[in-house]
């Protein structure tokens, strides 16, 4: 009987032990993956609301999302002549984003800017000072960086920026409780 407890037991404490590791953290893990700006600013709200209620959040920028982060004060040099293209063709920062739906060559970009600032609503520029303020991560995929030609030095100054693979995104969304693809 005392022989069948202890195994009992030891079965008890290694399943325990397998749930421990399996654990998710109080964590967000975000894909951002369009250009878009109304989907970017639906990514930046989440990810600073989070933080408002002491969430990690992380946000890996891949793909069309990584022009986001080019300054457009800055430059990359030795690119190739589809670098160059790329870099010409696709927005060069926040500012420059374009919507989803309904843009009207601009014209409802425009209208959208103007609506949020009529209705105080922050400014993609603005939820991206006020998320590198409360400590959200953002990681840009080093794959997408090299496929478009950009570099690291046109990329914005923001405290906690990463250059990463997907390896890292991963292991990030499999400690997270959310896993977001905007």
């Amino acid at each position: 009987m005392a022989n069948e407890m202890e195994q009992k037991l030891a079965e008890f404490e290694s399943k325990l032990k397998e749930l421990q590791g399996q654990q998710t953290k109080d964590q967000i893990s975000i894909v951002a993956f369009s250009g878009d700006l109304d989907k970017m600013l639906a990514a930046m709200i989440i990810a600073t609301g989070a933080r408002a209620y002491d969430t990690e959040v992380k946000i890996f920028f891949t793909f069309w999302a990584t022009a986001m982060l080019r300054d457009p004060k800055k430059t990359g040099k030795g690119k190739d002549f589809m670098s160059k293209m790329f870099g010409f063709m696709l927005p060069k920062g926040s500012t420059n984003l374009k919507l989803s739906k309904m843009n009207m060559c601009g014209m409802g970009t425009s209208m959208l800017k103007g609506l949020m600032k009529k209705k105080r609503v922050a400014s993609l520029e603005e939820l991206l000072a006020t998320a590198a303020e409360m400590g959200v991560e953002i990681n840009i995929c080093e794959m997408s960086m090299d496929l478009m030609g950009f570099k690291r030095e046109e990329m914005i100054d923001y405290p906690n920026l990463k250059y990463v693979g997907v390896g890292s995104y991963l292991a990030d969304a499999i400690e997270s409780r959310v896993q977001l693809f905007i």
